[in-house]
């Protein structure tokens, strides 16, 4: 391997010690329900954004709050001894991908049948602290 590959990948690595990240896949939401919870907390500060999702009527704020806390969970677990409100922790991105699709007939008129797409998604929730993004 060569000294600049090498480098790089050091430099990926040190990348992915930094960042905190939840994924939640194969959830049987449509992926367009989905983003629109995703458009509402993303870039918000942690505690705003569990706020939103609480009190959410829709179906899949319950979902991305429970991956939100997970993310928060695994920051926790790589910074110990350092309080969340002191960190200043944000969504930093939150991206809905779809996932596989179910395909179901239904019946219709004069014996043919409807395609129905049962469709699911995955989704990836990234959560860091607004200090790392000063001193870089």
């Amino acid at each position: 391997m060569g000294a600049r590959k090498r480098i790089k990948a050091e430099q990926i690595k040190e990348q992915k010690r930094s960042t905190y990240v939840a994924r939640l896949r194969n959830c049987p939401t449509s992926p367009r329900k989905m983003r629109l919870v995703a458009d509402m907390v993303r870039g918000a500060e942690v505690n705003k954004a569990l706020d939103m999702l609480r009190y959410c009527p829709k179906e899949a704020a319950g979902k991305v709050e429970k991956l939100l806390m997970s993310a928060i969970a695994n920051w926790q677990i790589k910074n110990e001894g350092i309080r969340i409100e002191e960190s200043d922790l944000y969504v930093k991105e939150i991206y809905v991908d779809s996932a596989r699709q179910l395909k179901r007939l239904r019946p219709a008129p004069q014996g043919r049948g409807y395609r129905i797409r049962k469709r699911s998604n995955h989704v990836t929730l990234v959560v860091d602290s607004r200090d790392n993004n000063k001193n870089e």
